[in-house]
This record gives C-alpha cells, sequence and structure tokens, in this order.
C-alpha cells in the first residue's frame, strides 16, 4: 500500500455491462502505483461467479487469470481484492444456506485477499431483520477470511430516494441497526447523498458517520457510466477536488470506473492528485501526461461533446467526422479506439445486464 494517502484510495471495478479484459486488469496495478493509488476490487457485475452463481467455483481458466491477476498486484505492492454478491442468503430459503458461504471465502482466501467486500447492493429491501442477517454473514466471512479489510455494502447504501424507488422501503432504522449490530472492525460501503453524487457535503458525511457508528468507506461513482443514461457518455474530466476535504470524515474511497478502461485514466489520476497535493487537478496538464499530444489534444476539444452532449446529441455524421478523427490514433493511444468503438454503438447500455 502507498504511503502518500492517509486513507485507503484506489479503484473498485463494480459496473454493470460490459467488463474490462484481464490484461487490462493487471496493467491497472502499474497505473496505480505510479498514481500513487492503494488498491483494486475485483467486483464486475458480469461476473457471475461472484453474483448469481457466486456458489459455484469460477472456471480454470477465469481462475487462472483472476490468480495471475492478484500476482501482478502484489509484484507492484498494490492492495487486491474481490467483491462477493451472496445475496440469496438474506432471505428465508437462504439463511440455512451458510456453509456454501463459508466454502466460497475458503476457496477465495487461497488468492490470499488483502481486501474482501461483501456486497447486498441490487437486492430487495422488504426482507425481516435485513440489517441483522447482513451483519451476521459479514462477521461470519470476516471471521473466515484471510483478508486484511472487510467492507460491506448495504443494501441502501445512500440516501437517494431512487433506491427505495426501485428496491422498496428501506426497513425502518436500517443503517442504525446496521451500525448497532456490525463488528466495529468492518467498514461500510457509502456513495454519499446520491448514488451517483458530485459532492461529499462535510455535514452529510457525519450524518451517516453517527447513523453507522463508523467513517463510511466512500463508493465514488465517479466516472463510472455504466446506466441507460450515463452510457451516452464519457467523463474525461478529473475527480473533483472536494474530495480531498472528505478525507478526515471516511475510512476510504474507492473510485468505481468507466466501461472503457482507458477512458478511466484521466479521472483516476485526478482522484490521486486531489488526495496527494490537494490542489485542483488541471484537465489539460492530467491528459498531457497521460496520453499523446494530438490525442490529447482531441480530447480537450471534444470534452463538452463527450460529457455533457453525449450520443445523443451527435448525428451519423458528427459520429462519424469524430471515428474518422480518433480511428489513426488508436495505434497508440488505446483511448481513441475505445471511442471510436463507443461512437459506433460498442457500449450501448443494455437493460438485461441489471438481471445478470
Amino acid at each position: 500500500m502507498n504511503t502518500s494517502n492517509p486513507i485507503p484510495a484506489g479503484v473498485i471495478e463494480g459496473f454493470f455491462g460490459r467488463s474490462w479484459q484481464w490484461p487490462q486488469r493487471r496493467q491497472l496495478a502499474s497505473f496505480l502505483s505510479e498514481h500513487q493509488l492503494d488498491f483494486y476490487l475485483y467486483a464486475p457485475k458480469s461476473d457471475p461467479f461472484l453474483r448469481r452463481h457466486w456458489r459455484a467455483s469460477h472456471p480454470a481458466e477465469q481462475w487462472r487469470e483472476l490468480a495471475a491477476t492478484r500476482e501482478t498486484y502484489r509484484d507492484c505492492q498494490i492492495d487486491f481484492g474481490v467483491g462477493l454478491s451472496p445475496l440469496d442468503l438474506c432471505t428465508d430459503q437462504g439463511i440455512t444456506d451458510t456453509a456454501a458461504l463459508d466454502a466460497k471465502i475458503k476457496h477465495l482466501n487461497t488468492l490470499e485477499l488483502d481486501y474482501l467486500a461483501l456486497l447486498f447492493d441490487d437486492m430487495r429491501g422488504d426482507i425481516p431483520q435485513l440489517a441483522q442477517r447482513q451483519s451476521e454473514l459479514a462477521e461470519r466471512a470476516a471471521n473466515l477470511s484471510n483478508a486484511k479489510r472487510v467492507i460491506l455494502c448495504p443494501t441502501y447504501y445512500s440516501n437517494d430516494p431512487v433506491l427505495e424507488k426501485v428496491f422498496g422501503p428501506a426497513p425502518e432504522h436500517y443503517l442504525e441497526t446496521l451500525g448497532q449490530t456490525l463488528d466495529r472492525a468492518i467498514d461500510v460501503f457509502w456513495t454519499g447523498p446520491s448514488v451517483c453524487s458530485d459532492h461529499y457535503p462535510t455535514e452529510h458525511l457525519l450524518e451517516v458517520n453517527e447513523r453507522l457508528g463508523r467513517k463510511p468507506f466512500l463508493w465514488d461513482n465517479y466516472p463510472v457510466n455504466d446506466g441507460a443514461v450515463r452510457s451516452q457518455h464519457l467523463y474525461l474530466s478529473p475527480t473533483k477536488s472536494d474530495r480531498s476535504t472528505a478525507k478526515p470524515y471516511i475510512a476510504g474511497i474507492a473510485a468505481n470506473p468507466m466501461n472503457q478502461f482507458y477512458a478511466s485514466w484521466p479521472a483516476l489520476a485526478g482522484l490521486s492528485q486531489v488526495l496527494t497535493s490537494q490542489q485542483a487537478p488541471q484537465c489539460q496538464t492530467i491528459l498531457q501526461n497521460l496520453y499523446s499530444e494530438q490525442t490529447a489534444h482531441y480530447l480537450k476539444q471534444d470534452l463538452p461533446t463527450f460529457e455533457q452532449g453525449g450520443l445523443n446529441a451527435l448525428s451519423d455524421h458528427d459520429k462519424q467526422i469524430l471515428i474518422e478523427r480518433y480511428t489513426p490514433l488508436g495505434i497508440i493511444d488505446p483511448i481513441a479506439a475505445e471511442i471510436c468503438d463507443w461512437l459506433a454503438g460498442g457500449y450501448t447500455f443494455d437493460p438485461s445486464c441489471l438481471t445478470e
């Protein structure tokens, strides 16, 4: 772990839709090391063996890739973790099946994880004693795991009313009960005032701290773009500088990046700069440091189009012009190929990904 940050700061690959490739995940290790970030959590929603089929083992080839990725992070001295979503264990039918959780944790122990995340997001909340049950499962996992740090993601991980709209009303005093029953050594993910929060006001973080009985571990949904609306955009601006003012009130911060691996770099590099230097990151400087001069020039020029207008504001003719602009640059800058792929519809949001 890097020592430049007073809190752990890193990346959680926790988005829906098209996932990163294994070589990209391994490449991220050197990127994080270079930018003084501390950890990576492997938790893509597309991995069924961490979600819908979590009881089953990964196929041999996929497990070899996961193990090799873990070793890459060890070599780079970056902490590595996995996010597991045993959602059905919270139901009446799953309560008697904790042996499956034990077996899964013991299997994951062979990776010698630094982080283990137990993720209870994206599930119905109308389950009796939901907070108590999740606390029990998290503590069971923590007792069996050899990970140095365990983090729980609650079902209601923000004050955003959209969560109750989608997953039903939260149980009364859900967060307070979770905080009271959960071992203080276990961290709790929180996305802020909204699912995708632009800012983290001090007053808000203090309120969450009081309700949970601990500092929240921020799951920062910037620059993630996996939803129906956000997938229409590429967020190339650096992370906002107010993340620095949040540091005294949080246990750590995990940035959830975009489906586009290389296009996520400016936000992540900006997060590093904010946390280590407490200076507002300059977009042009970051783009020039990450990409070739020509690509950085075009990205700065097209940034308003990608971030604000997005695909819906572009005609087919506009898209073709942009594709012709970036295609030659794909030889030296992989982000250019990603942009062309995005413009051509390669990252179109598929609602079916939400049920995988």
